[in-house]
């Protein structure tokens, strides 16, 4: 097949939504299909040498300011058209989602689309908590209206899927949990000087445990939790750093927020990391600790464990077939005292025996499986459309 990929965040950005649309486009391409991905241009592109990734002018948005909004020309959609792709997927309900939907109609081609985000969480970017709710409830009319004009919708978790069904979304969904390479991440692959390296380069000192967390610094993964409570963990795990990798706009005041809790000396904010060594800082942890609640799949848990650490969360309906309390992670109910808890259990015994066992579960959420069940989706999508043609191409309401 000859696919189209179209996404405003695409490698080197790291986030979910580009290292699945990554993992996606080059496994695809190892099972012999053309992939062409469109992404809008963002810091770093430049050294990017994946085959067929057609990098479009771009500008800052002006409420997520380290994102950058892709400007499509009529010279880039003409390129695009000409193309002529059998399926056009698109990863984003924004400006490239539209110019996918257009190239798609152009070419009379199916078109799959991945609902990674739910925006109804994201909307006090806009509001700053003027009429939020009234900005939530446009949100989910238009990813409503937005989903039903495809001939199908993945999305990475049940709890997405069940999202969409209360919004209205009629079109016919299938759950494909985002994929990795596994082995990337295998602790074997790191030697002792290898993470004594990383952990110098974070500021960890000898003999102290890493809590980590990596990933956007931003309001909706709720960090700003995890160190108000690691402010009540250190006195009970002293030898414990918390170490937050990645970029974003609590950044800064992260930083501020542990020198107000009195533990600036032990919280490391060493800044955002190359994602093709993303795996060399996983190697450093050894708990891993989230307190989102915005999640639809959440890779960064299945990278973690990949990596042979204890996940330590927020319990979150996405998490359903991910982790198991007690078995293959640690879930937590969502206040302070609650998490606190769980970050003790997860520094123990049961923690280092669950961090052992972490690698095991986290294979079923294998690259190969991903595009193998993204590839039956496509030929659903084609078989669909062949079968009922709309006469521009595209599945309006």
């Amino acid at each position: 097949m000859k696919i189209g990929l179209f996404t405003d965040t695409y490698y080197p950005e790291v986030n979910g939504v580009a290292t699945s649309c990554l993992n996606l486009s080059r496994e695809l391409m190892r099972r012999g299909h053309e992939v062409h991905v469109f992404a809008p241009k963002c810091k770093g592109w430049e050294d990017v040498e994946q085959e067929n990734v057609h990098f479009i002018a771009s500008a800052p948005l002006p409420v997520l300011t380290d994102r950058n909004m892709a400007l499509p020309s009529p010279v880039t959609s003409w390129e695009a058209t000409k193309l002529d792709f059998d399926v056009v997927h698109t990863n984003t309900e924004f400006v490239m989602g539209h110019f996918g939907r257009n190239v798609a109609r152009s070419n009379h081609c199916p078109i799959v689309h991945t609902y990674h985000t739910i925006w109804e969480d994201y909307t006090y970017y806009i509001t700053r908590g003027l009429a939020d709710e009234a900005a939530r409830r446009i949100t989910r009319k238009y990813s409503q209206w937005w989903c039903n004009r495809f001939d199908r919708v993945i999305t990475p978790t049940d709890k997405t899927r069940d999202l969409l069904l209360r919004y209205g979304v009629h079109t016919t969904i299938d759950v494909i949990p985002s994929g990795m390479d596994i082995g990337r991440f295998a602790p074997a692959r790191h030697t002792d000087e290898d993470i004594a390296r990383v952990r110098a380069e974070c500021g960890v000192l000898p003999g102290e445990r890493v809590l980590l967390n990596i990933g956007r610094i931003a309001k909706e993964k709720n960090i700003e939790q995890v160190v108000r409570v690691f402010a009540r963990l250190h006195p009970l795990c002293p030898d414990v750093r918390l170490v937050i990798v990645g970029e974003g706009p609590q950044r800064e005041m992260l930083g501020k927020l542990a020198q107000e809790m009195g533990v600036q000396d032990h919280v490391s904010l060493p800044g955002p990391k190359p994602w093709e060594q993303i795996d060399r800082y996983y190697a450093m942890g050894d708990v891993f600790v989230s307190a989102s609640q915005t999640e639809t799949q959440g890779l960064t848990y299945v990278e973690a464990m990949a990596s042979g650490l204890c996940v330590c969360a927020v319990n979150d309906e996405c998490l359903r077939g991910v982790i198991e309390d007690g078995v293959s992670g640690i879930l937590t109910g969502s206040d302070d005292d609650a998490l606190l808890e769980g970050l003790v259990r997860a520094f123990s015994q049961e923690g280092a025996d669950i961090a052992r066992r972490a690698p095991q579960h986290a294979e079923p959420f294998s690259i190969e499986h991903f595009a193998a069940s993204v590839e039956a989706c496509y030929e659903k999508a084609i078989e669909h459309a062949a079968l009922e043609p709309y006469e521009d191409g595209t599945r309006e309401e």
